[in-house]
């Protein structure tokens, strides 16, 4: 049985006119975002509503992955960098480099910006990628570091992609205004309204067309759709496939966002596995696509991209089985599972366009085959709470509806702090997976791809840790002034001197 979702409360055009803007300089370009910014944190800058304004553009890292031509880990503040002993690189570093405070970057630098992001007295999301690995570091000289991973992490360089560098005189504690080697500065932020980036003039590399970049904030995605229409702003990367109308301005990409629902198996009715299956299999997958979510979406087995090294062709999409699911909980409830126990279905709002039409849905679905389910929608920051550990004790059953994002190509930001027992968003505790995470984080070659592939098999068919459902696709709206192509890493990240004027 497969049923067609209807397009509950779609967004429409607002009846009051759009507030105006002024017309754009040359250089000058608006961008409207559907979430807003809590932080401008450059440790927080993996956190996509963050780091799509401010990695790269504000804070850069030692490397950088290249989504668009898929060539690898590139140089970014690093020009090089080798394996000298087993676990040790050694990473030479840019010269002639500064922060936009006008200090000059060096090794001392990437050694503070690694310790604050790592340390117990940040809440930072860094050390969540890193799993059990510990960094040492050995400063060389100005221009060059080593760093020393235990256990030994043989794609060490493409995981220090992931940390955004910051100077040496930076406090342990979230700083407000970030100071940064990007090709841009922080001009200004008002706090629910805008953020303005401008072009610095002292940039140690090529010179970006973008020289002033203001980010507007609209839930709504039709407002930002028009906006782009009514040449008020020239890029929203994010709107509703409803408002894809214009095939001249509008584009549809595969973002590296996973859609899932994070169950946490130490609360009943979570306890159970065939309640875990049930949650699977009672969400009816392909009613989504092509009504709430846009043609093209494709429903998910695991956390990771299809295109993900050791990504398991053999691992299926869960189907959908109400009357299985209604069994299972009857199965389940004969054995004394309290499965009347309400679950808190909790959507993250704004995540992306039609996301709380697409979380009742899915509530609906749960409760057709027999749980109890009432739906929440938070902000981000309150999702935060409740996502990471330290778990509250006494804490509800919840299930998240929240997305992962992994555009870098290896589970190993993945796998550790979604599955392993100390992992900060591990809804399980499993001996035999944090077995496999640590065996494949180690290993290389076909090996590491085969560990990896026997774990997604082994998390989703034998523990059922989570409810995977959706790799998402996102559509944009470039305007007539700009060129601009998005990439499967744009939700995370967006890249102004990617854009070029026409």
């Amino acid at each position: 049985m497969q049923r067609k979702l209807g397009l509950v409360a779609l967004a429409a055009l607002v009846a009051a006119p759009l507030p105006a803007l002024a017309q754009a300089a040359d250089g000058e370009v608006t961008i409207v975002l559907g979430e807003n910014v809590d932080l401008m944190e450059p440790c927080m800058a993996t956190r996509s509503n963050i780091g799509r304004i401010i990695l790269q553009n504000v804070s850069e890292t030692l490397t950088e992955f290249d989504v668009r031509n898929g060539t690898g880990v590139m140089p970014r503040l690093a020009t090089s960098w080798e394996e000298t002993a087993p676990g040790t690189w050694r990473f030479h570093l840019r010269d002639g480099v500064t922060f936009s405070d006008g200090s000059t970057f060096d090794a001392s630098d990437v050694q503070h910006s690694f310790e604050r992001a790592m340390s117990s007295q940040l809440t930072c999301e860094t050390p969540r990628y890193f799993g059990d690995t510990k960094l040492s570091f050995a400063v060389v000289d100005p221009q060059t570091i080593d760093i020393t991973a235990d256990p030994p992490q043989p794609i060490l360089p493409l995981m220090l992609s992931l940390v955004t560098i910051v100077p040496s005189e930076t406090p342990m504690e979230f700083v407000r205004d970030p100071i940064g080697t990007g090709p841009y500065a922080l001009a200004e932020w008002n706090p629910g309204q805008n953020i303005v980036l401008s072009r610095r003039d002292d940039y140690w590399g090529d010179a970006p067309a973008v020289s002033k970049a203001t980010y507007e904030f609209r839930t709504d995605p039709a407002v930002a759709a028009a906006m782009v229409a009514q040449g008020e702003a020239d890029l929203a990367p994010s709107i509703s496939a409803i408002d894809a109308t214009d095939p001249d301005t509008d584009v549809s990409y595969l973002n590296s966002e996973t859609l899932y629902l994070r169950i946490d198996s130490a609360v009943a009715p979570f306890t159970d596995r065939r309640v875990r299956e049930a949650m699977n299999i009672a969400i009816d997958r392909d009613a989504f696509i092509g009504t709430l979510l846009p043609e093209g979406t494709v429903k998910a087995a695991a956390l990771v991209p299809p295109t993900t090294l050791g990504a398991n062709p053999d691992v299926q999409p869960w189907p959908f089985d109400p009357e299985k699911a209604k069994a299972l909980l009857e199965e389940a409830k004969a054995d004394g599972v309290a499965i009347d126990t309400p679950i808190q279905l909790v959507g993250r709002s704004n995540l992306f366009p039609n996301v709380l039409e697409t979380v009742e849905a899915m509530a609906q679905m749960l409760q057709d085959v027999g749980f109890t389910v009432n739906v929440q929608m938070m902000e981000v920051a309150q999702v935060e709470e409740i996502y990471n550990k330290p778990f509250k004790d006494g804490r509800p059953p919840y299930a998240l509806a929240v997305q992962h994002d992994n555009s870098r190509g290896d589970p190993v930001f993945t796998m550790y702090f979604k599955y392993d027992s100390e992992g900060r968003q591990s809804g399980i505790s499993d001996p035999k997976a944090d077995e496999l995470i640590a065996k494949a984080t180690a290993a290389t070659g076909d090996e590491r791809t085969k560990l990896w592939q026997e774990l997604i098999a082994y998390v989703h068919d034998e523990v059922v840790a989570d409810v995977p459902l959706f790799h998402m696709v996102t559509y944009a709206r470039v305007g007539s002034r700009i060129s601009f192509t998005p990439t499967i890493a744009t939700n995370a990240q967006l890249q102004l001197s990617e854009i070029a004027f026409k």
